[in-house]
């Protein structure tokens, strides 16, 4: 009925079904936007007779069909069609020039492959396009880099594009241009960027060579690159000492590559870095003294390198703000500083398979972020800004290594396991109410469990195993409602296993390797011979004092009953006495009750 309706938003609501017939009579719509929601069928064929349409944005549906060259002929005047995240399938001619010109074009997760769709050359003004997901399988053809000077947002990710890059990208001639082309099987030596590009995500493909070929170009113009990631590549060499450069670099991600080495100093330029990632490569040396200087740094990951030497002390002192600290599974020795007891934000602190020896450090509980049960996620995606969706983490969480990203906000972990630490597992520790996993397995540690563990009540995950820990499991460990996984074996553990509604569905591997007994576990808790003697010569005198007890007590109703009803039943008189003096008393209470 809304013949001069030209706005038409219902995004962002849980509308179903498909888009009624009716509205391929609203002719006068030029802005039309359902996205978000649960509607299904195929939208272009209700669409397709609006003529007037300049924006049709349908994303995050569960629309379904073939979109043919028909279904598109009227949308002469359409700038922008974002449509990602539905089950779509385009079915053009190889030929086919369409009557559009577009400034943004959506189709992620659509069906366009194999081929790279060739109409793509007709479009002379596309700014933002996205064609991740798309099922191609075919090189980028030199024409695209050629004609496509204006899109600053190019996203062809998670397709299995291979072939080469030109050496430099001349597509990102805009201020803020973004490029992403990972999860793909690209190959050759990275390309050169402009000054203006901000975003490059270049991971997961099969880049080799030099890193210095990309990172030391020749220019007097600092580059304004924010995001880089070259992670899971096949990137070699030492990492060259050039940052200087790249002053505004807030992320970078070198992960899964062949670097060797240790990092430049000239790192230490990067003021304004926040999240470094070079795990899972072959750097060598001390803990870089270069990172003393990022001290804005919110995460920072040297795991899986062959890193030696100390932590040094300045890590608590200079990066105060961090978040998530690993170092997993480096050759780095020494004791844990105390230092690393300051810094109030750290959530994920990450020493496993390391050399450290000596005590678990007993200011634990000034990780203040740790004692905190509330969620950090909203601060946690507020200091991330724009580049939230590209942080993620490598974890190892309850027995298996998983990526955390959307919810790394969330997770509190401290893990040290596979280490020579000694010394006891400090009281301070259960402190940490707001802690979710906990892997101190694989040490020296002695002494008892902290009988307050069952204060740390978000506790999801607990390993103390392959150590030397002895006396009874706690009581209070029965209060963690949220523990899902346990393991206490290898210890010298005694006693019987507490009884509680979780700690009984435990696999019994989570306690073998000890002197206790009762379920899970087959073995049940048997008393010894003496000490059942002793406990049955107990049972004994107890019962015989409960004997005597009703012993004396017949004695003393027989003698307190005959004593008083006894001479009423032998002398005569008194027995008429008696009841004489109870007629008298009964006659005495009426009369009162009478007045």
């Amino acid at each position: 009925m809304f013949k001069n309706l030209e706005t038409l938003d219902l995004s962002r609501n849980k509308i179903i079904g498909e888009i009624p017939q009716s509205f391929a009579k609203l002719f006068s719509l030029r802005f039309v936007d359902f996205s978000k929601n649960q509607l299904t069928g195929n939208p272009f064929k209700i669409l397709a007779s609006l003529t007037k349409l300049l924006s049709l944005v349908i994303d995050d549906n569960l629309f379904q069909g073939i979109v043919h060259e028909d279904d598109l002929a009227n949308f002469t005047t359409l700038h922008v069609l974002s449509a990602s995240s539905n089950n779509l399938t385009l079915k053009v001619h190889p030929s086919w020039k369409p009557k559009f010109q577009l400034f943004q074009l959506k189709i992620s997760s659509w069906k366009l492959g194999p081929s790279f769709p060739s109409w793509i050359r007709s479009q002379y003004h596309l700014q933002h396009l996205d064609l991740s997901n798309a099922g191609l399988s075919d090189s980028i053809p030199i024409w695209f880099w050629e004609t496509s000077h204006y899109c600053f947002h190019l996203n062809f990710s998670h397709n299995h594009i291979h072939g080469k890059l030109p050496k430099e990208l001349k597509i990102l001639e805009s201020f803020g241009a973004a490029v992403d082309l990972s999860s793909n099987h690209l190959h050759g030596n990275l390309p050169s960027v402009s000054e203006d590009v901000v975003w490059l995500d270049l991971s997961h493909n099969s880049f080799d060579g030099l890193l210095m070929d990309f990172l030391c170009q020749k220019s007097d113009i600092p580059k304004r690159l924010r995001i880089l990631n070259l992670a899971s590549n096949n990137l070699s060499g030492k990492i060259p000492n050039c940052w200087r450069m790249w002053p505004q670099l807030m992320d970078v991600n070198l992960e899964s590559n062949s670097f060797i080495g240790s990092l430049p100093y000239s790192m230490g330029s990067l003021s304004g870095l926040q999240y470094l990632h070079i795990r899972n490569n072959t750097l060598s040396g001390k803990f870089p003294i270069s990172s003393k200087e990022n001290k804005e740094l919110i995460l920072l990951d040297l795991g899986e390198n062959n890193l030696t030497g100390n932590i040094p002390r300045w890590v608590g002192e200079s990066l105060v703000n961090l978040k998530f600290l690993r170092l997993r599974s480096n050759h780095l020795s020494g004791t844990i500083p105390n230092g690393l007891c300051d810094m109030k934000f750290l959530q994920v602190l990450d020493l496993a398979l390391n050399n450290l020896s000596g005590n678990i450090p007993n200011c634990l509980n000034h990780l203040s972020a740790i004692i905190n049960k509330t969620s950090a996620s909203s601060s946690f995606q507020e200091s991330m800004g724009y580049a939230s969706d590209t942080i993620s983490m490598n974890l190892w969480v309850k027995g298996k290594d998983a990526e955390y990203n959307n919810i790394l906000g969330l997770v509190k972990n401290i893990d040290l396991s596979s280490n020579k630490l000694s010394g006891g597992i400090t009281m301070e520790i259960t402190n940490l109410t707001g802690l979710i996993y906990l892997n101190l397995s694989k040490n020296e540690l002695t002494g008892h469990i902290p009988q307050r563990i069952g204060s740390m009540e978000s506790l999801e995950s607990i390993d103390f195993s392959g150590n030397q820990l002895t006396g009874d499991i706690p009581q209070s460990i029965t209060n963690l409602s949220f523990l899902n996984k346990l393991d206490l074996s290898c210890n010298h553990l005694e006693g019987k296993i507490p009884t509680g509604t979780q700690l009984q569905t435990f696999e019994a591997s989570s306690f073998v390797g000890n002197n206790i007994c009762g379920p899970p576990l087959q073995l049940s808790c048997t008393v010894p011979d003496d000490d059942a003697n002793d406990s049955n010569e107990k049972e004994r005198k107890k019962h015989n004092g409960v004997n005597w007890f009703f012993v004396f007590m017949a004695f003393g109703f027989i003698v307190g009953f005959w004593g008083f009803v006894g001479p009423l039943f032998i002398f005569k008189p008194w027995r008429y006495a008696y009841f004489r003096f109870l007629d008298d008393m009964g006659y005495k209470l009426q009369s009162c009750l009478r007045f």
